[in-house]
């Protein structure tokens, strides 16, 4: 009997042991929300138009790099008044992709609010002044694990490639790269077997190369497409109008666009804000076009730019705070689909001009290493440290051929489409045979020292 004993319990200890190739599944957060998804020119929340109502949310700014969904007292606190302005979206800039999300993802879930997200950090981004280099295999695993870290939440809306890289003429050289980046993206994200999050880019609030930019990421081969295209405008400097801001303007350059259009920060400071410009941006006059935007920004961070005050555990609402609040309130969406463009399509790719600096339309090859995590996964990240990536080597050493950054195959052991960290435990996780297995040695070893009592 006690050799018995001894085997059933090496069996059981054996064999109750983790699995190393099998990965051990994230928690799951308390609430879902319907994700979000593109038809035409427009963002769906199932069948109904969903415009983005929201804020740029990043307590600390770039001086002092703070996850708010990796603590849970903070973003209670911030969710209270984003309640209250009565939000649908936050974007943050930074994230630790090493942090446990679910319990700020969940609370966000709860009031009916979705992320935008962006997967760069300072230590892990493009440089533009030197973009080959700094797009390498060490800098696509990092953000692919960001992708990792909350593509699992269904209230991740979308994620942002890139922020502001372009910022004047001279840098337009960096859009095939930022563009790269973007493919990548969206690459990972159907290899991995993850549900179509929209991928696109934050552009500068710059006039001579704004329309370039959103017809470059919105031309080639379906793959090489953005999902969405973003760009940050405070040309509507209350007290301002339609006409007078030249929005009007830019609805006419924008209209027929193919792509879903937002305005990734908005809300000038030159005079007393009192938005204004929400009621124009939700209103038939730019729905066809746009689809809301995310006000800049959530706390004061020196700028002047603040809605509310941050002291200590405090989140003191400033007067921008309540002229936003009633902007919001009297503002409703337009009923019906507010005349968006259903079918979509691509843009002509722009010709080379002064402005404009990219000779043609390829695009770089994803570094050879990096088309590894397509089938393996990219593992984890480096969180807010790391030694950054943008001297890491390693970089690009050819040119894409057409379709190549096309789903060709599912990830061997990634998750499923339908899996989400929101689902239901019996979607969620795969059975663990294992006590079964064990019950069964244990039973058979019990009847073989049965029959030789």
């Amino acid at each position: 009997m006690k050799t018995f004993a001894a085997v059933a319990a090496f069996a059981a200890t054996v064999l109750a042991g983790p699995t190393p190739t099998t990965p051990e599944l994230a928690p799951r957060a308390s609430s879902s929300l319907t994700p979000i998804t593109v038809k035409g020119n427009a963002f769906f929340k199932g069948d109904t138009r969903f415009y983005m109502r929201g804020v740029d949310w990043q307590p600390g700014g770039s001086s002092d790099l703070v996850d708010p969904l990796a603590d849970e007292t903070l973003c209670a606190r911030d969710i209270a008044n984003f309640k209250l302005l009565g939000l649908n979206t936050v974007r943050i800039y930074t994230v630790d992709n090493t942090a446990d999300h679910d319990k700020c993802m969940g609370l966000l879930a709860d009031a009916g609010i979705y992320l935008v997200l962006d997967v760069n950090s300072p230590l892990y981004s493009l440089r533009r002044d030197r973009p080959g280099p700094s797009y390498n295999a060490v800098y696509l695993q990092n953000i692919f694990a960001t992708i990792d870290a909350f593509a699992g939440y269904s209230n991740t809306l979308a994620f942002f490639s890139g922020n502001e890289v372009i910022n004047d003429d001279t840098t337009t050289n960096c859009a095939p790269y930022v563009k790269a980046v973007t493919r990548d993206m969206r690459q990972y994200l159907g290899s991995r077997s993850y549900r179509q999050i929209p991928v696109g880019y934050s552009a500068a609030d710059v006039n001579s190369n704004r329309l370039e930019m959103a017809q470059y990421m919105n031309c080639g081969t379906d793959d090489e497409r953005s999902d969405f295209f973003a760009f940050n405008d405070y040309s509507w400097c209350d007290p301002s109008s339609f006409t007078t801001s030249g929005w009007d303007q830019k609805v006419k350059n924008f209209t027929g666009y193919g792509l879903p259009l937002f305005l990734s920060e908005y809300g000038c400071n030159t005079n007393k804000r009192q938005f204004e410009e929400v009621t124009s941006l939700y209103s038939t006059e730019m729905t066809p076009v746009y689809s809301g935007g995310l006000v800049y920004e959530y706390s004061e961070e020196g700028s002047k730019y603040g809605l509310v005050q941050i002291t200590g555990a405090k989140a003191n609402p400033l007067s921008d705070f309540t002229a936003l609040q009633s902007a919001f309130k009297k503002t409703a969406n337009p009923s019906g689909n507010g005349g968006y463009n259903a079918t979509g399509g691509a843009s002509n790719c722009p010709k080379k001009s002064a402005n404009w600096d990219v000779e043609n339309d390829n695009l770089p090859a994803i570094p050879s290493a990096a088309a590894e995590f397509m089938k393996k996964g990219a593992g984890l990240g480096v969180g807010l440290k790391g030694k950054g990536s943008q001297d890491a080597g390693g970089s690009s050493t050819g040119t894409a051929a057409p379709g190549s950054g096309s789903v060709t195959a599912g990830a061997s052991g990634g998750p499923s489409s339908s899996s989400t960290k929101n689902a239901s435990p019996s979607l969620q996780s795969a059975m663990n045979v294992q006590p079964f297995v064990v019950s069964g040695i244990v039973i058979a070893f019990t009847f073989v020292g049965a029959a030789l009592l």
